[in-house]
C-alpha cells in the first residue's frame, strides 16, 4: 500500500471530502473558505496536485469536475498515526498514549472505549 503524505491543507480538503462525499472545487472552496481566507484558484491548484498524488479521484465526465477522496479516512488515520509514532515517539505507542492522556481530559465514554480496546487487545493474546 502506498503511503500517503498530505500537507496540512490537503488534509483539510480530504476531511471535507470524507464528510461531504463527492464535491466540486467550488463546494470544497466554500467550506474551506468559511474558516480561512483562501482563493478559489488556490483550492483548485491544491486539488489538482492531490489528484496527481493519488489523494483524490476526479470524474471528468461533465464540464464541472467532481472530486472524491481516493483514500479512506481509516487508512489515512492509520498511516499518519503510525508515522507520527515512529517520527516523534521513537516507535512507542505507549509514549503517545501516555502523552495524550496526560494532557487531554478524556470523557467517561472515551475512557470506556479505551478500556474496551485494551480488553480486546488483551483477549487476542
Amino acid at each position: 500500500m502506498k503511503t500517503i503524505k498530505p500537507t496540512e491543507s490537503e488534509l483539510e480538503i480530504l476531511k471535507i471530502l470524507w464528510e461531504r462525499g463527492d464535491c466540486t472545487v467550488r463546494q470544497v472552496h466554500e467550506q474551506f473558505a468559511s474558516d480561512k481566507d483562501v482563493g478559489y484558484t488556490t483550492i483548485l491548484k491544491f486539488m489538482q496536485i492531490m489528484h496527481t498524488k493519488g489523494l483524490v479521484a476526479r470524474d471528468e465526465s461533465n464540464k464541472t469536475h467532481v472530486y472524491r477522496a481516493a483514500v479512506s479516512r481509516d487508512v489515512a488515520e492509520q498511516q499518519l498515526v503510525n508515522k507520527f509514532i515512529k517520527d516523534l515517539f521513537d516507535g512507542s505507542a505507549t509514549r503517545l498514549v501516555m502523552q495524550a492522556l496526560g494532557n487531554h481530559r478524556a470523557s467517561n465514554s472515551e475512557l470506556a472505549k479505551i478500556r474496551q480496546l485494551l480488553n480486546d487487545l488483551e483477549n487476542k493474546k
